[in-house]
């Protein structure tokens, strides 16, 4: 019954707010002090992802995926990123198709259920360590947690456990829970990012791209409907979140996995704190603290977020060179 206890995180009283925890890293955290080096992967359907590498000759590594419209840039991957450096790991953050500062040259771009570049990546680079590890934020635990259990690809047998912070692990929920006037700001932020790409998108591919559908989001939902999910194959935004949310393969997990996600993270229904998938499956284990946010966490007086110290913490109990 892996309900794993998270009474260790107490933030101060300012940060016990689900909002202000989410938006003090974003506008404050230091996200300097990491030098990457980049790599271009050729993808099969003549395409590429960028990956960018922390590298210092260590035997395990650990994987990081970004979230809704991040990159290897974003706070939360820069703050895990030094956390793994000081515990000797080699890093390699993954910038979905489209994240990475350069528009990518298929009309696919990314969504929660893609992991095709995350098992193209693992293929590549599985001999070149002894251990692999997975840290997926936001829309990339989803894409972790789904990755490692619907049976799409095999597993391979060096990725030894995986970690999703603030996972929205039923879709169709939380794309109505993200509608509620107080995830309002966040909403219209992703809005604008998003259909800036489809327009420039649209440059590349006139044909398959209609712009008139733009005046008509005011959603999350409606760019999904009307882009998303044409776009890779799903019928509508419904069909996309009923085929990828990973709550529905949950009880599949064969490996060590961990979900943190915060009680007060404004942007999880209740149904994706999946406390039932964690009482039947011994692999996955459900860590629920009552602060947090949305990829928050803050913490102070420490050389890392909580969150971070909590993933490796948990990484470390089944590393072999432990």
């Amino acid at each position: 019954m892996p309900i794993v206890a998270a009474s260790t995180y107490k933030p101060p009283f300012f940060l016990r707010n689900g909002h202000l925890n989410t938006l003090f890293p974003f506008l404050f955290r230091n996200k300097s002090g990491i030098l990457y080096q980049r790599e271009r992967l050729d993808t099969p359907d003549n395409d590429f992802v960028d990956i960018d590498w922390v590298k210092q000759g260590n035997k395990r590594l650990c994987v990081l995926l970004h979230g809704l419209e991040g990159s290897s840039g974003s706070q939360y991957i820069i703050g895990t990123t030094k956390a793994l450096i000081k515990a000797e790991w080699d890093v390699a953050a993954i910038n979905f198709r489209s994240c990475s500062g350069e528009m990518n040259k298929q009309l696919t771009l990314y969504h929660s259920g893609f992991t095709d570049d995350l098992h193209f990546f693992i293929t590549n680079h599985g001999d070149d360590y002894d251990e692999i590890y997975i840290a997926g934020f936001s829309l990339g635990g989803n894409v972790v947690m789904k990755y490692i259990s619907d049976g799409r690809f095999k597993i391979s047998n060096k990725i030894k456990a995986v970690c999703g912070i603030s996972v929205p692990c039923d879709l169709n929920a939380g794309s109505y829970k993200i509608m509620e006037a107080q995830n309002h700001f966040y909403e219209r932020s992703f809005i604008k990012t998003l259909t800036e790409k489809i327009i420039l998108k649209h440059s590349l591919f006139p044909d398959q791209i209609d712009l008139t559908l733009i005046k008509h989001i005011k959603t999350l939902r409606d760019f999904d409907d009307f882009y998303t999910a044409p776009i890779h194959g799903y019928r509508d935004a419904s069909d996309y979140y009923d085929k990828c949310n990973c709550l529905q393969f949950l009880d599949n997990i064969k490996i060590p996995a961990i979900i943190i996600n915060a009680l007060d993270d404004s942007f999880l229904p209740k149904e994706s704190y999946p406390y039932n998938a964690a009482k039947v499956n011994e692999n996955l284990f459900l860590m629920t603290p009552k602060y947090g946010g949305h990829v928050g966490f803050t913490t102070f007086g420490f050389e890392h977020y909580w969150s971070e110290s909590e993933m490796i913490r948990f990484f470390e109990r089944y590393t072999l060179s432990s």
